[in-house]
């Protein structure tokens, strides 16, 4: 009764948790003297620097005290300083085997385990993302910084603007060829190689434009079209690897923070330009920006796997985080086109896409000519103005993100977010569009340019995203086969334009687009879903 009694007193006072019988008492720190419990002098092991708050007794660890972190107010300890403690009674022996035993079964659980620093903690499927995103980045500084250096080239090489317009179109003869191969391609042997190899080429090609410049046109168009084959494979392979190591919870704002590269590229490689040109001459855009590539492709061998499973370091709580909110993750062997193609929510996608892209590639392209025309503004302003729409789509983009995966995980149905999320890209830039006929002052017409596509970038979170709900395992071909579909209203769309404008005026040119928009929204209404439909 006494031994109970004391027992009770050191659980209460000192954070012993369990004292059951005399050879408990092993544990708590002594030996029995009578009925006297007396420090142990014959078997204390203690290692240096613990205090004692730290130590609770459990009978699972036989004669190893454990942290009893709750209520140790010293809980940031060095490994090395543990206190190991263990006592031998006279009355009750323990054979050293038994005490091996214990104190083996019990090194695990003693051990305290160290905090690591923030950036060993950083989610291992959200630098995948970083990466995607600065790959991204690269591509649109590359693919915009000949709309700059072609100023001073057509100078030094006696182009004339027919010449200049077949330059800048020979990047879209490449682009258009690899985005159904790069999906298919991504598919059956992951996304890691896919776009590893996508960044290099389109790298390399950059590098190359000034040497193929100055040996002639046909090197300079072929070179610009290999350029445009590896940005090809780009979108289809981000989307795979994305498919695979994203759950759906968070599809939406990684998407769009990885489009936000794009059009952060693009402002980056707008202001960048003319500044390297100037001090250095043009070919130092090109030199500049296609090395960036190299660093980019060190971290990306070193660091990114197509899928968590192929991850050795990759946490065991994340890969269930991962792989408990996601599909099959395994390659394809072989794309069921006939079944892809025999399904309503496929062609939304490819109708929807088409339909984006008509109105988008028209205000991208034809926005400084507008500002110029209508709105009276130098070139110097235009060029300026021409940076506030792709800055306002990254915003919004991740925006639209957050909102879109904040509704999945509050229980509305994906097929709802889509859907949503869709309608605002269509319906807002509509919506603006309409308004530019109305408005009187040049800052009321950017106002409305600004907000037409910043509503347009909620599509990232509504068809962008839709590849991998639809078909995790196709996400790759489904974006190659949408996306050929948004780069030809792009080349159709520009070229249109230009058609509209010689017999009509800025406002038909928007009333075309409207009228797709439209179009796009009941298609998508109509035909979309968020659930699976492709095995």
């Amino acid at each position: 009764m006494v031994l109970f009694i004391y027992s009770l007193h050191c659980q209460m006072a000192n954070g012993f948790t369990h004292v059951s019988s005399r050879s408990s008492f092993l544990q708590v720190g002594g030996h029995l003297d009578g009925n006297i419990l007396k420090p142990s002098a014959t078997y204390p092991q203690q290692r240096r620097g613990r205090c004692k708050c730290c130590l609770s007794a459990d009978p699972s660890l036989g004669s190893w005290l454990r942290p009893n972190k709750w209520k140790c107010q010293h809980f940031n300890h060095v490994k090395a300083n543990r206190t190991r403690t263990y006592y031998k009674s006279e009355e009750y022996d323990i054979t050293e085997s038994a005490a091996a035993d214990s104190m083996k079964s019990a090194e695990g659980s003693s051990e305290v385990v160290l905090v690591s620093p923030w950036w060993e903690q950083f989610p291992k499927r959200w630098v995948i993302v970083l990466l995607c995103f600065t790959a991204f980045l690269l591509c649109n500084m590359d693919r915009v910084n000949m709309s700059i250096a072609i100023l001073p080239m057509s100078q030094e090489f006696n182009w004339n603007s027919a010449t200049v317009g077949l330059i800048q179109s020979s990047f879209f003869w490449g682009y258009l060829l690899t985005q159904i191969v790069g999906g298919i391609w991504a598919d059956k042997i992951g996304g890691k190689q896919v776009l590893g190899f996508g960044v290099v080429w389109w790298s390399i090609a950059t590098i190359l434009t000034p040497i193929a410049a100055r040996i002639g046109l046909p090197f300079l168009l072929i070179v610009r079209a290999l350029m445009g084959i590896g940005e090809g494979v780009a979108m289809p392979a981000m989307n795979n690897i994305l498919s695979k190591w994203i759950p759906v919870s968070e599809r939406s704002r990684s998407l769009a923070l990885v489009y936000s590269g794009m059009y952060l590229g693009s402002v980056t490689g707008l202001a960048v330009s003319p500044i390297l040109i100037h001090k250095f001459g043009w070919a130092s855009v090109f030199y500049s920006f296609g090395s960036l590539g190299s660093i980019w492709f060190a971290l990306w061998i070193k660091k990114a796997y197509s899928s968590p499973k192929e991850d050795p370091e990759l946490s065991p709580q994340e890969k269930k985080l991962i792989l408990g909110g996601s599909v099959s993750k395994e390659p394809v062997s072989v794309i069921p086109w006939k079944l892809i193609l025999s399904k309503a929510p496929v062609w939304a996608l490819i109708i929807s896409h088409f339909c984006h892209n008509w109105g988008t590639f028209i205000l991208l392209t034809w926005m400084p000519t507008y500002y110029n025309q209508v709105l009276k503004f130098n070139l110097t302003e235009s060029g300026l103005l021409c940076v506030l729409p792709w800055l306002t789509m990254a915003v919004f983009a991740n925006i639209g993100g957050w909102i879109a995966d904040t509704l999945v995980s509050r229980g509305l149905s994906i097929t709802a977010v889509r859907k949503i999320m869709q309608s605002i890209g269509f319906l807002g830039p509509a919506f603006f569009l309409t308004q530019l006929s109305h408005v009187r002052t040049p800052g009321m017409a950017v106002l409305c340019m600004a907000c037409s596509q910043g509503s347009d970038a909620f599509s990232q979170s509504g068809l962008y995203s839709n590849h991998q709900d639809i078909g995790p395992r196709y996400a790759g071909v489904l974006l190659g086969l949408s996306n050929t579909a948004g780069v030809l209203a792009g080349v159709f769309g520009t070229a249109a334009t230009g058609y509209i404008l010689q017999r009509g005026s800025w406002d038909d040119v928007f009333k075309v687009a409207v009228a797709l928009y439209i179009i796009g929204t009941l298609v998508w209404n109509l035909f979309s879903t968020g659930e699976k439909i492709l095995d």
